[in-house]
């Protein structure tokens, strides 16, 4: 079952999702989605809806959503409680949704009884008892937690003197959620949802039905609830290692106003004017994509130098050559061209969301790649920046130093690739390169990552077990394991951390659990330098072997037979599962031209 929703200009209603969340209860593929999520509500007031909502929006993604609401306004026991029947649910991800009516209770409408000093000794009660709440739940749970801020109130009893008080009303919900966003900022599995943000956007005149609110204690307009679930996606979705890493792009009327093959340099429309700034804003907002990890790419038919001649003249170009890590302009149809960026990048096409502004395209790229999230693009231009920053597939539960990088690497791939075709073969190409490949035992700063590789890389990964942070961090604290992460750098540039094994220490044996390479350095003999390092370090503390495992998927077929090919023999096949023995009697030699550090 499939449903589209923010893809196209048509929105469904709340009615709309109770209908269709019925009929997917009662298909009979209903659970049979390979990925499940698990996600529990707590909240200080009548929620009815977002499980309906979440749980079709969840199956689109391919998810099943497995839900718990925990009981009326009794967040508090859900979590303080040992055997609450949120703590035997065991979420992926807990929802804290407490409003600010609830947590100020009478003097939400009465808030000047209290005078300066006890509204703030107030606020700062407040405060520590949702800090409070949410560190018990991080001890007592794995979950990722999403903890509402408060709606600061468009309304005030003193009126236009609200803000001269020395410690207001308004104020006071302000310095709660600031502090909130203080405790949490560094927290990697509590993220403050920005609650207040949403209301402001919807219209805090609209948020509250008061009929309902009065009847029932909703204190969220119904209507508004598939909104408030797509914003909850956006977590949902890096969550899940669905997050998209590739922008692709047309060219004319998308990121310049007409066409460049009949407007010519000086007749395209954009810059600093009316016609042109809805381009120029749309290119910096891209940039800005590009400059925390977001990879851009072109498929446009076009006249190559046409496209050059923008890019290289044109003063009001935010993007340059230098931004594309692949570039497709010919004049072959689109499905070919997304196929040829899928390969130069090594890159899945799941990966994508593809930006054209004609709508038959969309609907050929759509057709052929239904895995790509082809963007609606609206007719007026001046729409075209609120709809890219609308989209929310790019999110990551934490920005690495590699995120940042990223656009940059592919474009230094790129060059590699452009590089490679002049050589007069691959040996010659890999000792031309200058590799240096440092490994470096899991710390606070490469955590994050190496979770991140183990969540994301599938490509060349043995085994492709996910692990988060928590799960990391404590297999490295552990004396029998050795957790480690590589970094490649060659004269085009640093890749960063691309690479990761997880290695269990026996007395005669070391086991290699995890074991991946990001796609973009698979095949240059950094897998071979990977395993170098493991034989030595298991050799200098006296193991005989190393045992390792495959487990092949529809994804990880790069890796299949690199065991065979190092020297590994098998020992046991039972189902999809393969272990692999390597005697250590035998050396296993760094490949001779990278230059290999430890730190």
């Amino acid at each position: 079952m499939s449903i589209k929703t923010d893809e196209t200009n048509k929105k469904l209603s709340i009615s709309d999702y109770f209908n269709l969340y019925k009929k997917l209860t009662n298909s009979r593929n209903f659970g049979k989605n390979k990925k499940s999520i698990k996600i529990a509500l707590l909240s200080s007031f009548t929620a009815n809806g977002i499980k309906e909502v979440l749980s079709v929006k969840c199956n689109e993604l391919g998810i099943n959503c497995d839900f718990y609401a925990g009981r009326y306004n009794q967040y508090s026991q859900e979590i303080l409680g040992k055997n609450s029947g949120l703590h035997k649910f065991k979420p992926d991800l807990a929802i804290l949704f407490i409003d600010a009516r609830s947590i100020f209770g009478n003097n939400y409408l009465v808030p000047y009884g209290m005078d300066d000093k006890q509204r703030k000794t107030f606020a700062e009660e407040k405060l520590q008892e949702i800090k409070s709440l949410a560190e018990k739940l991080k001890l007592n749970s794995k979950a990722k937690i999403l903890l509402h801020n408060f709606e600061a109130p468009a309304f005030s009893p003193l009126g236009i003197l609200e803000n001269k008080q020395k410690f207001g009303f308004v104020e006071s919900i302000e310095a709660l959620n600031s502090g909130l966003r203080d405790a949490f900022k560094n927290d990697r599995q509590v993220f403050v949802f920005d609650y207040n943000a949403f209301c402001s956007r919807i219209g805090k005149d609209n948020i509250i039905d008061y009929k309902m609110y009065y009847l029932g204690d909703m204190k969220l307009n119904l209507q508004y609830i598939p909104e408030l679930c797509n914003e909850y996606i956006a977590y949902i979705k890096p969550l899940m290692s669905l997050a998209k890493k590739c922008i692709i792009l047309d060219l004319d009327n998308t990121l310049w106003g007409g066409i460049i093959g009949e407007d010519g340099l000086e007749g395209i429309k954009l810059g600093p004017t009316p016609e042109g700034r809805p381009f120029m804003e749309f290119q910096q907002y891209l940039l800005s994509l590009f400059n925390r990890g977001v990879v851009l790419a072109i498929n446009s038919k076009n006249n190559y130098d046409d496209v050059m001649g923008v890019f290289r003249k044109h003063p009001h170009m935010a993007l340059k050559e230098e931004h594309f890590a692949a570039m497709q302009i010919n004049w072959n149809d689109k499905i070919e061209n997304m196929k040829a960026i899928a390969e130069e990048l090594n890159i899945g096409t799941d990966s994508f969301v593809f930006i054209d502004d004609d709508k038959a395209n969309r609907q050929m790229v759509r057709e052929a790649f239904p895995e790509i999230n082809v963007v609606e693009m609206p007719e007026d231009h001046s729409l075209y920046l609120r709809t890219l920053m609308g989209i929310n597939d790019f999110n990551t539960l934490q920005i690495t130093e590699e995120d940042r990088k990223r656009g940059h690497m592919y474009v230094q791939q790129r060059k590699r690739t452009e590089f490679q075709k002049s050589s007069i073969n691959l040996a010659e190409f890999l000792k031309s390169l200058n590799m240096a490949v440092t490994a470096e035992k899991a710390n606070k700063f490469s955590i994050p990552r190496i979770s991140q590789l183990t969540q994301k890389t599938n490509q060349f990964n043995m085994t492709t077990k996910r692990y988060a942070e928590e799960d990391i961090k404590k297999l490295a604290e552990d004396k029998n394991f050795l957790v480690f992460s590589v970094k490649v750098e060659d004269k085009f540039g640093d890749n960063g951390i691309t690479g990761a094994a997880i290695v269990k220490k026996g007395r005669d044996a070391w086991n290699i659990g995890t074991f991946l390479l990001s796609c973009r350095i698979i095949g240059r003999k950094v897998e071979e330098t990977l395993l170098a390092y493991i034989a030595r370090e298991a050799k200098k503390a006296g193991a005989n072997k190393i045992t390792a495992e495959f487990i092949p998927t529809k994804k990880n077929s790069a890796a299949k037979g690199f065991y065979k090919r190092s020297g590994f023999n098998i020992v046991k096949k039972e189902n999809d599962k393969e272990v692999w023995e390597y005697d250590l009697r035998k050396d296993y030699k760094f490949p001779d031209f990278i230059k290999f550090m430890e730190k």
